[in-house]
């Protein structure tokens, strides 16, 4: 069964948060780390995930999206501490999967 995730990255202090939707989050984890998403990733180098949800059907995952960004800043950082108190990068100890995508 194919999934669909809604994440958040963020850059090293924690200052710039981005969500978007994705089928295959590894993959865009590795394409934001290494600059190959051009624009707002790059410019302000969102390298570490904060925050995944999986759906399994994409309709739910645009409208967890749109929901999502919708909301204050505030609201953002209440979602991300309620699965992630300390802001640790989900993907960490992950990195070596990332060989698999390349």
């Amino acid at each position: 069964m194919k999934h669909y995730y809604v994440y958040i990255m963020t850059n090293k202090t924690n200052k710039v948060l981005y969500t978007r939707i994705t089928n295959h989050l590894m993959r865009r984890v590795y394409e934001h780390r290494n600059g190959i998403v051009e624009g707002f990733t790059s410019k302000y180098k969102t390298h570490k995930l904060v925050y995944a949800e999986s759906f399994d059907n994409p309709v739910d995952a645009i409208a967890a999206e749109k929901r999502i960004k919708g909301w204050l800043r505030s609201k953002k950082i209440e979602l991300i501490e309620s699965q992630n108190p300390k802001w640790k990068d989900l993907m960490i100890g992950l990195e070596k999967d990332f060989t698999k995508i390349t």
